[in-house]
Formats: C-alpha cells, structure tokens, sequence
C-alpha cells in the first residue's frame, strides 16, 4: 500500500471515530433529557408580613450568632464596644491589630499604605464595619465600601463587625428588600466565625478564616458613618 493511500485509510478511520464520539454523545444526552423529572411550578412567594417574625430580634440575632460560634454584645456608645473590646484576651494579645471604625480599637499600621492584600496575611485581629444584621440566622451584610482590601473579611485570626442597632431585620427577605444587590464590587452574608464540617460531620471552628466574631450592635453608630 502506497503511503497516499495509507494516510487516506488512516483519515479514514479518523473520521469514523469522530462520527461514532458524536453518535455515543447524542445518545447519551438523549437518555439523560429522557431521564429527566418533569419541572415542578415554583412555590408561592410569601406576601410581606407573612414571613417569619420575632418578639425581639435581637435577642433572637444573639441566640442563633451564639449557636454557630460568635457573640453579639449590645452597647449604647461607640466607647462602650471599644472598652468590651480592649477586655478579649485574644484583642489584647494581638500584635498585628487593624480598626476601620474611629474609636473603636485601633490600627498597628495604616492601612491606605498597603497596596498588596498579601501584606496582610499576619493581620491577628480586624474590627470592620456591618451594615445589617439578620436575627434568623445571625448573618451579617458587609460590602466593600468600608473598606480597601476585602480579604481583611477573611484572612484575619479574629474579627469583629459593628453593626447600627437600628438595622437589625427579622428575616432574609426584609434584608434583601433593604440591600442594593450588585451595587458593590463586593458584598455578602457572614454568620460566624469560618467552620467546616465535611469530615465526619465534625464542626471545626476557624477551618478556612476568622477563628472567632464579635459582632457589636451600637445605638450611637449610624448607616452612613465611615462609609466612603
């Protein structure tokens, strides 16, 4: 067999194997499509006033915060957190300390001079700023407007958010209603310190970020105080 020819058997063959993959590709999507359950109508979207409520929200926040590994602390004045802050071991012995919330805590380093977020690995304890907070689930909304380098959500060994006691909601759908979704280069819900439980169902505090949170609900803080 001349080597044209050969080549042309090979070709051949080539395309073959591409029709019999596309073939085998084809009938396995079709069994699948015919596999498939039949859609179900979407649930009823609940009316406002018919979502789930509490007597007292914020005790509901401290109780379900507690549940999964944080603390809330309720004070009147900006003075009364910081004074509760100064009194955590784990705030007293951090030596890498950053605060965004004028006169609660302080900062060991200026942080508009770090241009890296890796600068910040060592970053022991950061006192960042809250906007909302969810009692049904003890989350708190955070958004980038505070603050410079976002990773200071997730890469500190302890942290905690100030939050305006006055925005304190009952439920996910009151948060969301007072939220402005894809407004930030960043935002989201945090409830807690980090934890994992994938091994073993066995909860691991700290797996992947903070190993602790204080959340301080504040009547003296307002919405739009240290926000840029």
């Amino acid at each position: 067999m001349s080597l044209l020819n050969r080549a042309n058997v090979d070709t051949n063959q080539q395309d073959d194997m591409i029709v019999r993959n596309s073939n085998s590709r084809q009938q396995i999507l079709r069994n699948i499509r015919a596999a498939l359950p039949q859609s179900s109508p979407l649930p009823e979207v609940l009316e406002p006033g018919r979502w789930q409520t509490f007597p007292d929200p914020v005790a509901r926040f401290a109780e379900v915060l507690a549940s999964v590994g944080g603390q809330m602390v309720r004070t009147a004045t900006i003075e009364e957190a910081s004074q509760h802050l100064n009194s955590l071991p784990v705030w007293q012995s951090a030596k890498v300390r950053c605060s965004v919330i004028p006169g609660l805590g302080d900062s060991s380093f200026d942080l508009n001079e770090i241009t890296d977020p890796h600068q910040l690995e060592n970053v022991d304890f950061a006192v960042l700023r809250g906007h909302l907070a969810v009692a049904e689930n003890g989350a708190v909304w955070v958004q980038d407007d505070t603050l410079k380098h976002r990773v200071l959500y997730f890469i500190p060994q302890h942290m905690a958010l100030a939050v305006p006691a006055s925005r304190i909601v009952n439920n996910m759908h009151e948060a969301y209603s007072q939220v402005e979704v894809g407004r930030h280069r960043y935002a989201g819900f945090i409830s807690g310190p980090s934890k994992t439980a994938d091994i073993e169902q066995s909860l691991v505090i700290g797996a992947h970020g903070a190993r602790s949170l204080t959340v301080y609900l504040i009547d003296e803080l307002h919405e739009t105080e240290g926000v840029e």
